[in-house]
Formats: structure tokens, sequence, C-alpha cells
């Protein structure tokens, strides 16, 4: 892989990926992340791909399908591109609490997948509280933390982190390890 910037670079040669989400922080992150990985420039758009699983995704299995999903239907919808990028984020329980977390999962025109899980963080009770009573996470920050569509900003991780861990950057670590078995073909 050349890791040196194309001094020719035409706009003509940027490929396209779409991100099954209208969400600008996942288009943002997802542009960041593969410019980032493959050093070069991409075309990044959004697209609405339904998840095909419920509103606050509960567990590993339902927050991975979500993504996968959100991959492959925006693939349907847009054959043409050359990435997809699904981000669904998550919610469990264990002893200590509640706790976030998010999927990513890829796909590429020759049919190569592949998926990363963001880090986890536990969310304070009152948040957990409205959200085991069947409010979504994003709707529940902003009610607890006096916000609005914090969920299209910097999200729980930036709320809670004081925004030092912003959601762009949350998710922008696991993109680039989801990426890794692209920009290395030779051992993938």
């Amino acid at each position: 892989m050349n890791f040196k910037r194309r001094q020719n670079f035409q706009p003509s040669d940027k490929l396209l990926v779409l991100v099954g989400s209208k969400n600008p922080v996942k288009i943002s992150c997802t542009e960041d992340a593969f410019t980032r990985a493959f050093n070069k420039s991409f075309l990044v758009e959004g697209i609405n791909a339904a998840s095909g699983v419920s509103d606050q995704p509960k567990g590993d299995i339902e927050t991975l399908l979500g993504a996968k999903n959100r991959a492959q239907n925006s693939r349907e919808v847009f054959p043409e591109a050359n990435y997809w990028v699904g981000i669904e984020g998550g919610l469990d329980q264990d002893d200590f609490g509640m706790y976030a977390f998010a999927w990513i999962f890829i796909l590429d025109r020759e049919g190569k997948a592949s998926q990363s899980k963001t880090g986890t963080f536990y969310l304070p009770k009152a948040v957990a509280d409205l959200v085991d009573n069947g409010m979504e996470l994003g709707k529940a920050d902003d009610v607890v933390f006096d916000r609005e569509n914090s969920k299209q900003q910097g999200g729980s991780v930036g709320i809670l982190t004081h925004g030092i861990v912003d959601r762009n950057e949350y998710y922008r670590q696991a993109i680039i390890l989801a990426l890794i078995p692209f920009v290395n073909e030779n051992l993938f």
C-alpha cells in the first residue's frame, strides 16, 4: 500500500462511500476514517437505510445486525458505490449498569465485509431509567442533560466526557479498525 499522497489528485479519482444514515456525525467520521486509513480523499454521502432492528437496539446481536442491514440496504439502494458503511449504536447491561457501544459494518464492491465495535461506557442511572422505560438514548440524554438533538452532535459519549471524546472521534477509531482488511488486502 502506498502511504504517500498523490500530487495530481483529481476529484474524478474519488471513490464513493455510502453511509446508511443521514446523521452528519456518522457521515463526517466515516469520511475522516476512510481518508486516514487509505491516505486519500473519498466522496462520502449519507442515505436513509433501514436498520431492520428496534429504534434502540439492545445487545451485540441486534446492534451488529442493525449495522449490517444499514450497509446492505445502502448497497441495494445505490449499488454503484465502492463501499457501504453501517453504523449502529446499541445498549446492554451487566452487573455494573447499562452501557453504550456501537458496531460498524463495511462492505466493498468485491463482496468483502468487515466489522468492528467501539469501546463501551456506562450511562448514568437517570438516563438508563428513561431508556428502560422505552425512551431512545438520544432523547433520554436530551431530557437528563437539557440538550436538543444531542445524538446528531457529541452524543452521550461527548456529554459524559465533557467533549474530550465526541461521537465523531468515538466512531472514527472503530471505522478505521473495521477497514484493516481493506487496507491490508495481502493479509486478508
